[in-house]
């Protein structure tokens, strides 16, 4: 079934351009992200879910692929946005790779553990028989074979190293772990990012088949090799434990990949900003405030901190907070991807009008 997209050949090679300026340092204007949908997507959507793993439970994949393009076609890239569909199988389905039980809802999935088993006896290895696991790859050869080079396929969503252990032992037996058997608990992260890097190997191999480049769950394009790291545990632990359980983590992975951003979730990991700073590598940080604090354009400082700590900038923000922080930090450097994207395709283009006269730029044509 060929797609149907208003997105064209040069609008691609635009893209390319403009990140490619971007990783470069040489673009003197933000990433701008907006997609808009037209049409009657929320009516033809009233019961989606984007959880894979949940919609499987009613739909086979030529179905869910089917419906994907639905929507696909009724969307419209603004700025630096592009067709993209990732792999969406919650947060940090490599617990269920390596066997953890996989619960999904329409509106979430999340992970328990097949079995109550000491941090010291876990035995995490590779199955590539694993249901979850084929699944994954399933669908993503299955999208590209119908979408070739029109879409740009997003790796899954792996986790972080010691958000995927959490959900082996759970997340409270964990919290005591740290504390009591800290060298057990180094021991299987760096068994876990041994097997995170071979799970994103193999994925990449599919996804690059593609040949649109490399993007995620985050507003990201790269040529090459990118992803979101995360470590949402480290919000309870402190910056000495962060350098202990989650640096090393990142460092390797970083060292694997060749535009890695953190995903900074909450203030309770901001002391953490230091550390990732330090990792030579890391490109970028997004900064997530959390549910029920400001939005990304009202934590200026700590937007600051991380552009002049030498990294890229990832934020949320609605078009006000995207003019505020073109304003008071200049946009070079920074990925304003606008939420909720609500606009009307007037209104879109009126935006971004307004954007590079506030910036003091224009747009690549």
């Amino acid at each position: 079934m060929t797609i149907d997209l208003k997105f064209y050949e040069e609008d691609w090679q635009r893209i390319a351009q403009s990140w490619n300026a971007f990783w470069a340092g040489e673009l003197d204007r933000p990433i701008v992200m907006l997609e808009i949908a037209t049409g009657s997507f929320g009516q033809d959507f009233v019961n989606w879910t984007p959880y894979i793993p949940a919609a499987l439970q009613n739909l086979s994949i030529d179905e869910l692929l089917d419906r994907e393009q639905v929507r696909l076609e009724q969307m419209r890239w603004y700025g630096d946005a592009f067709p993209k569909w990732w792999l969406n199988y919650g947060p940090g389905i490599v617990a269920g790779f390596l066997g953890a039980n996989v619960h999904a809802v329409p509106d979430t999935v999340w992970f328990s553990p097949a079995r109550q088993t000491p941090i010291e006896e876990l035995a995490l290895t590779y199955d590539p028989t694993n249901r979850w696991w084929r699944s994954v790859q399933e669908v993503a050869q299955r999208a590209i074979a119908r979408w070739g080079s029109a879409v740009c396929i997003g790796q899954t969503d792996l986790g972080g190293n010691l958000d995927i252990l959490a959900s082996m032992v759970t997340t409270e037996q964990l919290l005591y772990d740290v504390m009591d058997y800290p060298d057990a608990v180094v021991r299987q992260v760096a068994t876990i990012t041994t097997l995170w890097q071979r799970y994103y190997d193999e994925l990449e191999a599919v996804i690059s088949h593609a040949g649109r480049g490399s993007t995620n769950w985050g507003p990201l394009w790269a040529p090459q090799r990118s992803y979101m790291l995360q470590s949402d545990f480290s919000y309870m632990l402190s910056p000495a434990m962060f350098e202990r359980f989650v640096l090393p983590d990142l460092e390797s992975c970083c060292a694997a990949l060749d535009y890695p951003f953190y995903h900074l979730d909450g203030k309770g990991q901001i002391p953490h900003v230091p550390h990732l700073l330090g990792i030579e590598r890391l490109r970028g940080i997004q900064w997530q405030p959390g549910a029920g604090q400001p939005l990304g354009h009202h934590w200026l400082p700590l937007l600051k901190q991380i552009r002049d700590g030498k990294k890229l900038c990832q934020v949320y923000v609605p078009p006000e907070g995207a003019l505020t922080i073109v304003r008071e930090l200049g946009g070079k450097g920074f990925i304003l991807a606008i939420d909720p994207p609500t606009l009307t395709e007037a209104e879109a283009e009126d935006f971004l009008r307004v954007l590079a006269a506030e910036g003091g730029f224009t747009w690549t044509q």
